[in-house]
């Protein structure tokens, strides 16, 4: 069977926050889209968020024992697989570590289903961070989404985690940015801007859109200080770790150009209908550098992108919402896009 037969997983998220409503309302609103999807998670949690969210006409939840089932099942019903023990109601908008480890433990799960060849891609519903580390171990160790499937992946190939090296894509119709470093303070990221790492995240970069483009990607490099140093002027990074990375790539096939300045490449970047972009891609140095321009032109759009790994992750660009979670108002806009977004990467 290849990997466009197999079913989908959506991972359900932290319960206390908006991931089960907006996985209800993608059901909802597009039964056809999710043919041969399935959530990992909790037949409890996803009842009530149908319930805060339910339409005229009601969706049945159906529990399934293996992914395989969740292609025999017609459209406009919400399959669920049960992972482990059944998860006890947890208020909504509240860190919870019972939530944390509930949504940890389905993340895990998938991805060992993944790993195993029972799944064609995994779509996961936000995490909260605080919830994660107060679940405690293992799921403690982890910043988020992006480590805990770098270590899942690891451990399956039975090598160490720097050998299972992965990078962040957030990506929109209209801009797509690779990130050097994730999660790190400031300071921290300034450090890992080394030659291995940028020229790293160079290689995955045009591996990964090369499949996803059928060519080429045109990659842009962003700059780390002001005008991407202007020579020297305001700090040497560019000139003695960028620019190296960047004739490297080259060497190896790469069409990659830059440093620029960090303040125009991703305009120039971004593809509109009126105005096609000079680039695929923007390798941004550190985490908000990156994601900033994305989600400025609209967080409803974006999708999260697990370059490196071997197995296609996506997630929608936003958090748990815990302010909004329980009210039925949130836009399940993102998860829609990533939920096509996986199809198109499982389809190359």
């Amino acid at each position: 069977m290849s990997a466009t037969d197999l079913p989908i997983a959506l991972t359900l998220g932290d319960a206390a926050g908006i991931g089960p409503e907006i996985i209800a309302k993608c059901f909802l609103q597009q039964p056809e889209a999710l043919q041969g999807c399935f959530v990992a998670g909790d037949v409890q949690a996803m009842r009530r968020a149908l319930a805060v969210v339910q339409g005229e006409v009601p969706l049945p939840v159906v529990q399934i024992a293996t992914p395989a089932e969740a292609l025999e099942l017609p459209p406009r019903c919400l399959p669920v697989l049960q992972v482990g023990e059944a998860m006890a109601p947890v208020a909504w908008g509240h860190v919870s570590a019972a939530a944390g480890e509930f949504a940890g433990r389905c993340v895990v799960w998938a991805a060992h289903a993944a790993l195993r060849g029972e799944l064609a891609a995994l779509v996961t519903a936000p995490l909260h961070k605080e919830a994660l580390c107060a679940a405690g171990a293992p799921y403690d160790a982890f910043p988020g989404h992006t480590e805990m499937l770098q270590a899942a992946a690891a451990r399956h190939f039975n090598v160490a985690v720097d050998a299972m090296p992965v990078r962040m894509m957030l990506a929109n119709d209209e801009l797509r940015t690779v990130l050097v470093s994730i999660h790190l303070s400031l300071r921290d990221a300034l450090a890992a801007i080394t030659l291995d790492n940028v020229l790293q995240t160079l290689l995955i970069t045009h591996d990964a859109l090369q499949r996803m483009l059928g060519r080429a990607p045109r990659i842009a490099v962003a700059g780390v200080n002001p005008h991407a140093g202007e020579g020297g002027l305001f700090g040497r990074e560019e000139l003695d770790t960028v620019i190296p990375a960047v004739h490297a790539a080259q060497a190896q096939g790469c069409q990659v150009l830059g440093p620029f300045a960090p303040d125009t490449v991703f305009m120039r970047a971004r593809s509109t209908a009126a105005h096609p972009g000079e680039f695929d891609v923007v390798i941004a140095m550190y985490h908000d550098q990156g994601l900033i321009p994305v989600k400025y032109l609209g967080v409803e759009q974006g999708v999260n992108v697990t370059l490196g790994l071997p197995l296609v992750r996506t997630s929608p660009d936003h958090g748990t919402a815990f302010d909004i979670a329980g009210t039925g108002r949130a836009d399940p806009s993102s998860m829609l896009a990533a939920i096509r977004m996986a199809r198109q990467l499982v389809r190359g």
